[in-house]
Parts: structure tokens; sequence; C-alpha cells
């Protein structure tokens, strides 16, 4: 009876082992399967520019010449008094005094553009004892652009005369009124040259350009704006020598560079 069961408890333990063999052999199969799926995706992963069709990109550069024909000053009316109302009103004043002697030299007001205003009180610092308010000084600012290059030394000495000393003209620039008529030939000139470059390369690989795929604008635009020397003591020595300021325009360039795209023949 005790050997029947002795017998029985093997065969358990042998069939246990089988079972555990087939379990693992499973499980060995599952993961050599999933080692074939990166296999299987390789294919997917091309070389670069494969099944493109054959393009050819070219860069051209335009530049066009420009006068600035425009001038444009900052300016500033200052004004101290023992009063914020005083002086506020004080500073108005004299603006309002300078801009109608401009607009009187062909000056635009819509071309006048306040660009500040600054409130604040000043103090004396004695030796001994608290600060002493001196007053309140008052600084409005605007932006004078004057549409005819040629009355603009007229104008800034003007402004200067007619304000006085809490008056100041500065960060004088040149300037070109339409600047778009000047890139937008610069632009034809760019597309031109990267056109006769691209049809070199074409001809000699012994082929024909066919559509415009893409034009992209690269950058460029250098800006036709010089700035002169500051102006107050500018303006200052013209109206003591009693002249408008001497304004020489000179020459600047404007340049546009791009990236033309083009498909080959058929």
């Amino acid at each position: 009876m005790n050997q029947t069961v002795t017998v029985s408890v093997k065969g358990l333990l042998v069939a246990v082992l089988v079972l555990l063999a087939v379990v693992v052999a499973y499980l060995l199969g599952g993961a050599g399967g999933t080692t074939v799926l990166p296999a299987q995706a390789a294919p997917q992963v091309q070389p670069a520019g494969a099944g493109e069709r054959p393009v050819v990109r070219m860069i051209g550069e335009g530049t066009t010449a420009v006068v600035p024909d425009e001038l444009s000053f900052a300016l500033s009316v200052t004004r101290k008094e023992p009063d914020l109302d005083a002086a506020l009103d004080g500073s108005s004043a004299t603006l309002d005094r300078v801009l109608d002697r401009l607009v009187g030299l062909g000056v635009r007001r819509a071309d006048v553009q306040t660009t500040g205003l600054q409130m604040y009180p000043e103090y004396d610092y004695p030796a001994y004892g608290p600060p002493v308010l001196t007053g309140y000084r008052v600084t409005q600012r605007a932006r004078v652009t004057v549409r005819d290059l040629a009355d603009g030394g007229r104008v800034v000495s003007a402004a200067v005369e007619t304000g006085g000393n809490g008056v100041r003209a500065t960060d004088l620039r040149l300037g070109v009124s339409d600047p778009e008529a000047a890139l937008a030939r610069a632009r034809a000139d760019a597309v031109e040259q990267a056109t006769e470059k691209a049809q070199q390369y074409a001809t000699a690989a012994g082929r024909d350009l066919g559509e415009v795929l893409s034009v992209q604008e690269l950058g460029g635009h250098r800006a036709a704006v010089r700035d002169l020397r500051a102006g107050a003591s500018l303006a200052r020595e013209a109206y003591d020598a009693g002249k408008a300021i001497p304004i020489r325009a000179g020459k600047d360039d404007l340049a546009v560079k791009v990236e033309v795209q083009w498909a080959f023949a058929e």
C-alpha cells in the first residue's frame, strides 16, 4: 500500500516538471516573437530624400540704393515752477507755441506724435535739516516728422528758436518715406538672380527647370535710416549763426535675400 503511494507521488512530480518545461518554452517563444517586431518596422525608416521629387534650391540677393527724403527728431519742452499746475500749464503753452510755428513751416499736425510726459518735485538738500521743496518740473516730449527733407534743418532751428532754453531737439534721423517701393525692386532683382543661377546648374546637369515650388524671404531690409549728431547743440549753433541746420542726405542701401525652390521638368 505504501509502495503504491510512493509511485503516485513520483509520477505527479514528473508531470509537474513536464508542465513547467512547456510553460517556459512558451514564454521563450513569446519573447522571441517580440524581437521580430522591430525588424518588421525597419523598412519604414527610409534614407533622406528617398521618394521625393528632384528639386533645386537657390538663394538670390537684390540690393537697391535709396536717398532719404524725410527727417524726424525728438522734441522736448521742460518747465519748472513752484506749483505743479503752473509748470504743466507753462510747458503746454510753450509746446503749443512751438507746434504752431512748425505748422506754419509746413509740418502737419498728424506728423507730431506725443511720446511722453514727466512730472516730479525737486528738492534742495541742506547739510542740516529736512529736504526743502523748490518746485515742480514738467517735461513733455513729442516726435516730429518733416516730410520734405529740404525743410528739415529750418524746422529744427525754428523749434529751438521759438521755445527758448526750455526746448531741446534731439535724436535727428533721416528716413525714406516709401521703403516698400524700393524693397519691391530689390525683391524682383533677388528672384531674378536666383533664377539665373538655378538655370545654370540645371543646364550643367542636363535638366530643365520646372515649376516654382516655394519662395521664401530670408531677411535683409537694411533700413535707410541714419542718425545725425545730437540735435540740441546742433540746432543752437545754427540758430546762433542765423541759419538752418545743414543736412546732407547721402545714400543708403536696402537689401533683400530670398530662397527659391524649383522642381526639375519631367
